[in-house]
């Protein structure tokens, strides 16, 4: 095997050509992945500015070279427990497109930020279980370290509370009240 289970150098060169890159992070012990085509930038811890009542898994807000970005922690949404201030804990900043087309950034807060993963969507398999309070739970692949989730961005939150989210924070920006 060459590369990526390729047979010959054609192969592992068509393979490589089809790859993606996805960010890994961790949740406790699970391995979990974002598409690379969707990051902006990925950020030190910041100051975020809490927003009270927020919807769940809403963190806050942070600014972004002036600009307010709603903050979603994958812990918090997942665990019921916010994300851990550690050494490997980041804020990606990623483009969420909204369901007009219009991207929006929108800040993820990931634990053990540290490793890249390439692999070809078609090596991504259906998990076999539906989590329907988790719809951003996509397909997994595996390593030699074990199983890895697709988190699907897009399906972060329900629609309604992003579009509501963006709306507030555009409406702040503009001074709206």
């Amino acid at each position: 095997m060459l590369f990526g289970g390729c047979r010959t150098a054609y192969h592992a060169l068509c393979w490589r050509e089809f790859a993606m890159l996805f960010l890994l992070f961790q949740i406790e012990d699970d391995r979990y992945a974002l598409e690379s085509r969707q990051i902006v930038e990925v950020l030190p811890l910041l100051d975020v500015k809490a927003i009270p009542q927020a919807p769940e898994g809403v963190s806050g807000i942070l600014n972004y070279h002036g600009t307010p970005v709603p903050l979603i922690d994958l812990r918090l949404l997942a665990m019921k427990s916010p994300s851990r201030r550690r050494v490997t804990t980041r804020i990606v900043l990623v483009n969420h497109i909204d369901s007009t087309g219009e991207p929006h950034l929108l800040g993820i807060l990931a634990e053990g930020v540290t490793d890249t993963l390439r692999r070809a969507e078609s090596d991504f398999v259906d998990s076999g279980v539906t989590a329907e309070q988790a719809p951003y739970l996509g397909r997994v692949t595996t390593d030699s370290r074990g199983i890895i989730q697709w988190v699907q961005i897009n399906h972060l939150l329900p629609p309604g509370v992003l579009v509501n989210l963006f709306c507030q924070l555009r409406s702040q920006a503009n001074g709206d009240n």
